[in-house]
């Protein structure tokens, strides 16, 4: 069953929801250098001789055990911030959606990493670029 908000009820998520998405952000660059790491030492660029496989081939296994660290830390995250019942947008720029009513349609109430408040909504079937002020919500 959908968890509908309104406005005071999704601002008031914002100061769990935003470390949540904040730390969020950097994992994923951080998966992202892990998995360009990870390149380099399975082709033995990871600083090895050439002639010994076994520096890289350790090099590459510890970094698949942080990288799976990393995405299950992820995974909880994103399940708390389901459980919320905020729908995860993007997880780069730290966008989220919360259900809404308003004048007895659905609409998503929605929020960006930085800003300070909820200040904006668009229809169930657009995103982001869609966006309005929450003023134009009628």
């Amino acid at each position: 069953m959908t968890t509908f908000f309104d406005l005071d009820g999704a601002n008031a998520t914002l100061p769990e929801v935003a470390p949540l998405l904040a730390t969020l952000a950097d994992q994923r660059a951080e998966l992202i250098r892990l998995r360009d790491a990870s390149v380099a030492a399975a082709s033995g660029a990871g600083g090895g001789s050439g002639q010994d496989p076994a520096p890289d081939a350790e090099e590459a296994r510890r970094i698949r055990l942080r990288m799976q660290g990393i995405v299950d830390q992820m995974a909880a995250a994103v399940a708390r911030i389901d459980g919320l019942g905020i729908t995860l947008r993007d997880i780069e720029r730290g966008l989220i959606d919360f259900p809404a009513l308003a004048s007895g349609r659905q609409v998503w109430l929605c929020w960006q990493l930085g800003e300070d408040r909820v200040d904006h909504w668009h229809e169930l079937d657009t995103g982001f670029g869609s966006r309005r002020p929450l003023i134009e919500l009628v």
